[in-house]
């Protein structure tokens, strides 16, 4: 049974190529302490010791773990992804089956019948069956999560989901979706016989509320101080936890944490590696390079960003490469103007490369009319990092002429503003630049979709809306790649925004407590997935 919380303050199996064939109180108790060993020897010492394995991971409040009251970043989907399964996960590869264990494929693509693991049960004790996939989905049309699908929003796309038996379910479509998989590993599945009574789900913080299917159990959440605590669930349907007690806790230095012991894994800076190089029970890993930073322009707010001489100046003038040498520390890569990172499975390296050239951008800035013209703008961005890459910025747009206030503000209310539309320009950083490429299309066209992510205020590009309206209907993935790699030429032509660098940092692991950790095909951080937690 889930323990009482006291919450504060209110095998790659289709890489989809569509083969279309047939805690304010904290919780009482004692905590655990940390003895045993883990990592590749881990499931032999586990039997050896009858002792817990305890990892400690740098906390920080992302939410009330349930996908209604989680903060909407990597972090805070994370903190649910231990607690609630999807129908399909990743592994380093592609999407694997989870609670979906096959699939069969008809009508083009059109009709999907998946068949469901049949030993999986909830933290309560209640069975899984086909009835809650099919709830969740017409759950989440009437109450749509925080980063909704879109697509399942759509009763026009998604015309029906309905159990054919208890470990059956069939979904019919209106048109084949080649983000389909990408979508479904972005659903948690939800145990009808709770939220069934819920009708205020952003409000839902009882202990029901974290009742999943998952490998992990929320034994403790604080929202003051940012720490969770998650236990292993013994009854989980899949593969067996890795770690017993999985714990996240505030740390004012990672670096001193790490070293210490009070955490077990940790990003370090790189002038701070050699405190761990030559200690055989530390492990360090490279992070692949898809969490970057973009300027975005509000073309709404300031019609002459509009112009795209304006815009391919701004590209111009500011040298990436000397905000990863200065700001990233050489940790990161140069961004491209198309978009993707170089690490993309589907990037394009034949671009406009736009190296800092002064000359060129007071020329563009000439052919759009604003040769003397005094042109300021206010840049938005977040703490830290991101005030230092303002400030380089700021010093190279004033080598042709444009003056740049930096205006900091703390990240949730710098998403905030970016949501409402309230900036000229603005800094974001964030991780999911290695999904499918569909993503640009939701970047790019439809102007403000009224969330921190997606949109740009005020931009249209026929051919833009043409591709990536093709990008999200064909599902002949070699066609999908060749209007992947013209969208990322029309992009870098047009410069809607400005990828910056995309960060290549450093995780320090103690291998001789957990040494599971792994990346999924498209993601950079590996505590954001379940399958580090579990043996395999």
């Amino acid at each position: 049974m889930l323990k009482k919380i006291a919450v504060v303050t209110a095998a790659v199996v289709l890489m989809f190529v569509f083969a279309l064939s047939g805690c304010g109180t904290a919780i009482e108790g004692d905590r655990v302490d940390e003895t045993a060993r883990s990592g590749g020897k881990q499931q032999e010492q586990q039997e050896k010791s009858a002792e817990p394995v305890v990892l400690r991971l740098e906390g920080g409040d992302w939410g009330f773990p349930q996908p209604y009251t989680r903060y909407s970043r990597g972090p805070g989907n994370a903190r649910v992804n231990y607690i609630f399964d999807k129908l399909i996960e990743k592994d380093e590869k592609g999407f694997i089956p989870w609670l979906a264990q096959s699939w069969e494929i008809s009508e083009e693509g059109k009709k999907y019948i998946f068949n469901l693991v049949e030993n999986a049960k909830w933290h309560d004790g209640e069975p899984f069956t086909a009835e809650d996939v099919v709830f969740t989905f017409s759950y989440l049309k009437k109450y749509p999560p925080v980063s909704p699908v879109e697509a399942f929003m759509d009763d026009t796309f998604l015309l029906e989901v309905k159990a054919l038996s208890n470990y059956q379910v069939e979904f019919n479509f209106a048109a084949a979706d080649p983000n389909l998989f990408e979508n479904l590993s972005s659903v948690y599945i939800l145990p009808q016989h709770i939220w069934s009574e819920v009708d205020r789900p952003d409000e839902f913080t009882a202990e029901e509320a974290v009742i999943g299917t998952g490998s992990y159990t929320l034994t403790d959440y604080n929202k003051e101080h940012g720490t969770y605590r998650y236990e292993a669930f013994r009854d989980f349907w899949g593969l067996e936890p890795a770690v017993d007690v999985l714990e996240f806790i505030p740390v004012s230095d990672p670096v001193l944490a790490l070293e210490k012991g009070d955490i077990h894994c940790a990003s370090i800076p790189v002038d701070a590696l050699s405190r761990f190089e030559n200690d055989p029970k530390y492990t360090i890993i490279q992070r692949p390079g898809f969490w970057g930073y973009r300027l975005r322009f509000n073309m709404e707010k300031v019609p002459v960003f509009k112009v795209k001489e304006v815009r391919q100046a701004f590209a111009y003038a500011i040298d990436r490469q000397d905000l990863v040498d200065k700001t990233a520390r050489g940790a990161a890569v140069a961004g491209s103007l198309g978009v993707l990172p170089p690490d993309h499975r589907w990037f394009n390296p034949n671009l406009p490369k736009y190296e800092r050239d002064i000359e060129r951008a007071k020329i563009l800035l000439k052919e759009a009319g604003l040769e003397g013209q005094n042109l300021q703008f206010e840049l938005l961005v977040g703490e830290d990092t991101e005030v230092r890459i303002g400030e380089v910025i700021k010093e190279h747009l004033s080598d042709i002429g444009i003056e740049i206030k930096v205006v900091s503000t703390e990240m949730k209310t710098r998403d905030s503003r970016i949501a409402e539309g309230n900036y000229q320009l603005v800094l974001v950083g964030h991780g999911g630049w290695a999904r499918d490429p569909n993503y640009l299309g939701e970047r790019f066209t439809g102007g403000d979709r009224g969330d921190w992510s997606d949109g740009t205020p005020g931009y249209f590009n026929v051919q833009v809306e043409e591709l990536a309206g093709r990008l999200r209907s064909e599902i002949d993935e070699a066609v999908r790649k060749e209007i992947t790699m013209e969208l990322q030429q029309v992009l870098a032509e047009d410069v809607p925004e400005i990828s910056l660098y995309l960060t290549t940092g450093y995780d320090v692991f103690r291998n001789d407590i957990h040494d599971g950790w792994m990346h999924v095909f498209d993601h950079h951080m590996m505590e954001h997935n379940i399958l580090s937690f579990l043996i395999r």
